[in-house]
Formats: structure tokens, sequence, C-alpha cells
């Protein structure tokens, strides 16, 4: 199935765990530790408690910093300022209708943060977003990618749907294969966007 169609059948859970997994890949762009978000993701497992999920996110977001949104305009870095507001929409209440629409944007800015930061893609910035919607409902690429897809993004999407099917198939008990797709994103995108800061520097 393509990224959008699991997104669509994905419960309350496996839409909470892919729009958590997108923006624990981004944590780097936060300023944020690998550990930043592992309150939540104990969350999601069978003993934690929906009715605290609100108030794990709000420490979460103080201790990454993000209690409002910037405007475009107050901030040069496209790529931090969509993880800000992936965090900053994160819904209080852990319900499938709100998680639906967390993990779909969320989908949509990671793979918008990876085209951006991608070093092999000098004109990123201005691809259409039209080609990530097109991306998303033809599904992951297998071995190779499909012509026009960067490399950075190719493996986001893979990501993307991995999680989700794992959940799907899983449960509760796919949280762990999932937190590790997770993880081996984020330290993909934390080489980046230190190499990055690297060359600005």
């Amino acid at each position: 199935m393509s990224l959008v169609e699991l997104i669509a059948q994905a419960d309350e859970r496996g839409l909470a765990a892919s729009g958590l997994a997108c923006l624990d890949r981004c944590v780097p762009l936060l300023g944020g530790d690998d550990e930043a978000l592992r309150p939540l993701w104990a969350n999601l497992a069978s003993g934690g408690d929906p009715a605290e999920w609100g108030e794990l996110l709000e420490q979460v977001r103080g201790k990454l910093g993000v209690a409002e949104v910037v405007d475009d305009t107050d901030i040069e870095d496209e790529a931090a300022l969509l993880a800000r507001r992936m965090l900053a929409a994160a819904p209080a209440v852990r319900s499938a209708a709100e998680a639906r629409i967390w993990a779909d944007a969320c989908s949509v800015a990671s793979l918008q943060i990876h085209r951006l930061l991608d070093p092999a893609e000098d004109d990123a910035a201005d691809a259409p977003t039209e080609a990530l919607d097109s991306v998303r409902a033809s599904g992951a690429p297998g071995a190779g990618r499909p012509e026009g897809m960067s490399p950075l993004v190719a493996a986001e999407l893979r990501r993307q749907v991995s999680v989700l099917e794992l959940l799907a198939g899983h449960g509760a008990g796919g949280l762990r294969r999932a937190l590790e797709v997770s993880t081996e994103g984020r330290r993909v995108l934390r080489a980046v966007v230190s190499r990055r800061a690297r060359t600005r520097g």
C-alpha cells in the first residue's frame, strides 16, 4: 500500500506513532537529544495511559523550547521551522481523528525537511510541493529510487512506510522496531545537520 493508504487505514496508536516517528527523526533540528521524545514513545506502549499524553507532550515542548511557533519571517531555517511546527501541532488528546490529521501533516513536513536538507539536491527548495504528494501516493521505493527523488527523501519515505506497517501488523508489539527505524533516521539526519553547520561555519 502507499503511504497515503497506510495513514488512512491506521488505528489511533499507529497514527500517533507515525507522527511521533517523523518528529523523532527531526529532533536534531530542534536541538534535542536522542531521549527527548522517549516519554511519548513509552506512552504508546501497552501499559501507557492515553490520558497522560497531553501532560507528557507539554513537558517535551517545554524541554525543547517550543512553546510557540515563530512566523516565517522570524526564522531563516525553513527545515527547523517545519520541525517546530510538527511539535507545536501535536494533538493534546490521543484520538484517532486528531492523530490522523497530525500524522498526515508530519509525513509531508518530514519529507519536505529531508528534501531541503539533502546535499545532493541543490534545487530542493524550489521543487514543487505536488511532487511530495505524488511520492506519498505511489508508495515507498524498493532497492532503487524513482527518478527525481533525492536519496534522503527516498530513505525517509521507506521509514515512514515501515513504521506504519509495523504498527499495523504488530500493534504495540511493533513499537520497539518502529523506534529502531526512527533512531536510524535520526542519526542520518543529525549527521546531515552537523555537516551543514560545518559548511555554513
